[in-house]
């Protein structure tokens, strides 16, 4: 997988956490804020006219005033009210919205209409406005006793409903998608383009180099900055600097040990080889190390010379006996052949000790005088 794929698949999945507990946090402080905000507006609101509803209690337990039914009436059409229950000092209903239960006692009440909490209850012992929340519905029961010198003289039960601030939620959380998409995009892009800018593109530059270099020098052809990439090149520069050297090296070795092993075959071949035979010592790729003749032929960039170019034109006979000698190591192969328009008898053996250095003795003798090995 390319980086910029890997960044962008790590940056999105971070991305997507972050908002995620951003949207849980979040999420949870609205809910807190806006129920809360409802709640005390509700309680705001009765206490607004509270003075009203309770000069009205204290003149009189039974019949409800003109001012205490306006203000109740108030109450009921507001669009976040969706019940509404007035009780008296005696627990007896002062105002409902079905005309039928007005004057019935509580108990009466409660067996025709089920109240969903016990916030009634809980205010009339408090004596302080008690919210619990509906189960299973999107309402708060808020139950507000009217007290004077603190005598409860009243309970008013209020069933807000929370759909208003379920909306308002629901857009405050729209408009947090919104701006923490808008800010990972305002971080990614910035980032996005310095990885690009400063990581893959000089990566990418270090590559194109490196698969450049040449055999003949290995020279790294990159513009380094000062950054990690940059001490990245530095090392392949030295590394390349040491192969380089290692190859300098291998190579003068190589030379001295082909200097060596050529006077070695000369001192051997004077020794076993007459004068008048001609004799080549081949490697395991036919190239030519040494002869006891001079010759002539096609030499190589490193100065090496193959046995094509040495054997005449009925070089198939002496190639065949080489093929031969290959396949049966350290055992003398012979044959008739010619070379330079003189018929020759040749002799070929492969030394092959299992070892890395594997020779071929190729010895031609002139039918015109005798010799051997």
């Amino acid at each position: 997988m390319r980086l910029s794929a890997k960044w962008f698949m790590w940056f999105a999945a971070i991305g997507v956490y972050v908002m995620f507990l951003g949207g849980i946090f979040y999420y949870n402080l609205f809910k807190w804020t806006f129920d809360e905000k409802l709640k005390q507006e509700s309680i705001d609101m009765v206490r607004l006219y509270a003075p009203t509803m309770i000069d009205g209690l204290a003149r009189s337990q039974g019949a409800i005033t003109m001012p205490e039914l306006d203000t109740v009436t108030r109450f009921s059409k507001d669009d976040r009210v969706a019940s509404l229950l007035y009780l008296n000092k005696y627990g007896e209903v002062r105002w409902f919205k079905d005309p039928t239960m007005m004057t019935k006692s509580f108990d009466d009440f409660t067996k025709q209409v089920s109240l969903p909490t016990d916030a009634i209850e809980q205010a009339w012992l408090a004596k302080t406005p008690i919210v619990r929340a509906v189960p299973n519905m999107p309402l708060y029961d808020i139950a507000i006793p009217l007290a004077l010198r603190g005598d409860v003289l009243g309970i008013l039960d209020m069933q807000v409903s929370r759909e208003g601030v379920v909306k308002v939620i629901d857009k405050a959380m729209h408009k947090y998608a919104i701006g923490a998409v808008g800010v990972l995009l305002l971080l990614g892009i910035p980032l996005y383009f310095f990885l690009h800018h400063f990581v893959i593109n000089p990566l990418l530059n270090l590559r194109d180099s490196v698969e450049a270099i040449s055999f003949k020098n290995l020279d790294l052809k990159f513009s380094a900055g000062s950054d990690e990439i940059g001490d990245l090149a530095a090392v392949l520069r030295i590394f390349l600097s040491k192969v380089k050297a290692e190859i300098a090296n291998s190579m003068v070795k190589e030379k001295q040990r082909g200097v060596a092993e050529a006077r070695w075959w000369e001192s051997i071949l004077k020794a076993v080889v007459t004068k008048n035979h001609r004799a080549i010592v081949v490697d395991e790729d036919n190239t030519v190390l040494y002869t006891n003749f001079s010759v002539t032929g096609t030499v190589t960039a490193d100065g090496k010379l193959h046995l094509l170019d040495v054997i005449d034109s009925q070089q198939q006979d002496v190639l065949r006996l080489v093929s031969v000698a290959l396949d049966n190591p350290n055992q003398v192969k012979e044959a008739d052949t010619m070379f330079r328009s003189e018929p020759c008898h040749v002799k070929a053996i492969h030394l092959d000790e299992d070892g890395e250095t594997k020779r071929t003795l190729i010895v031609l003798e002139p039918k015109t005088a005798s010799a051997r090995i």
